[in-house]
């Protein structure tokens, strides 16, 4: 990928930026400060809106972006990568997220935005190292909710209870480049893992249950699709869309259409369809 000036615009943005990332550079590449002057220019009419108008107007700006997985995992050091032009389902739910907070803050700024992906992606809003991302999806909404940026209603929708242990990235060494030659960043993930499970689990909606509460789910609430494979919370992340015929559908950057879009299915149909899911988490954005 060609970096604009990478070493001069690092520099740049070490001087402008708060501690929580002065000391880890940041990946931006020309196309995602053109996306960004775009967005900030189509944005600019809806800033005074409601959030979640906002949301929805953030989202139907990616739409068509292509999917590509692991778009943060290119380099062994954990950076701060801006890519608002290759999206896979937890990176576009960040970037309309960090946009979105961007467009209500009056700095409408690159650097503004790039503060608030990165408060939104690490634990306490500090870019360290590998484990300090947030990984598991119900670790990142409870990290965010104490933030102040969403609440988590799945209890309050006849959710239930989820209690069991968060592993998979521990016991799945070898499928993390980050991971697997490097045990002192395993056992950091294993122990954040440990906090997790200490938690006592989470809540989630019953894929049965959906359609029964979709009239009470947020227009662009993020959802969840919680898993029933081991050791694992979720596999799946989008926000919840309430269609103009009244069916709550859902936008997301999606790996069998590989773009991002407003599925054709419900919400409901959808996680009814996929053998693994159990359910959602759902997430109203402050």
């Amino acid at each position: 990928m060609k970096l604009t000036n990478y070493f001069l615009l690092t520099a740049i943005l070490l001087l402008l930026f708060p501690k929580n990332i002065v000391s880890q550079a940041v990946v931006v590449a020309d196309i995602d400060q053109q996306l960004f002057s775009k967005y900030a220019e189509q944005i600019a009419p809806y800033q005074s809106e409601p959030m979640e108008n906002i949301l929805e107007q953030t989202a139907l700006f990616f739409l068509g972006t292509p999917y590509v997985a692991s778009t943060l995992d290119k380099n062994m050091e954990e950076q701060l990568v801006v890519n608002m032009h290759e999206l896979d389902c937890f990176t576009f739910v960040e970037n309309v997220l960090a946009l979105s907070s961007t467009a209500r803050h009056d700095n409408l700024s690159m650097e503004y935005f790039m503060e608030k992906l990165t408060e939104i992606r690490y634990r306490k809003s500090q870019l360290t190292d590998y484990a300090s991302r947030l990984h598991y999806t119900s670790d990142w909404m409870y990290e965010n909710e104490k933030n102040g940026l969403l609440q988590n209603i799945s209890e309050e929708l006849s959710g239930v209870k989820e209690t069991k242990r968060i592993n998979f990235m521990s016991n799945h060494q070898t499928a993390y480049k980050q991971l697997a030659s490097d045990e002192a960043m395993l056992a950091k993930i294993a122990q954040q893992e440990d906090i997790i499970n200490n938690r006592g689990g989470f809540y989630y909606l019953p894929k049965e249950q959906i359609a029964k509460q979709a009239k009470d789910i947020p227009h662009m609430a993020i959802v969840g699709f919680v898993t029933a494979i081991d050791g694992l919370d979720t596999t799946h992340v989008g926000f919840a869309y309430r269609k103009k015929n009244g069916e709550l559908g859902f936008i997301h950057a999606s790996s069998v259409q590989m773009e991002v879009v407003i599925d054709t299915m419900s919400l409901s149909d959808y996680c009814l369809s996929q053998k693994n899911c159990k359910g959602i988490i759902v997430a109203r954005v402050l």
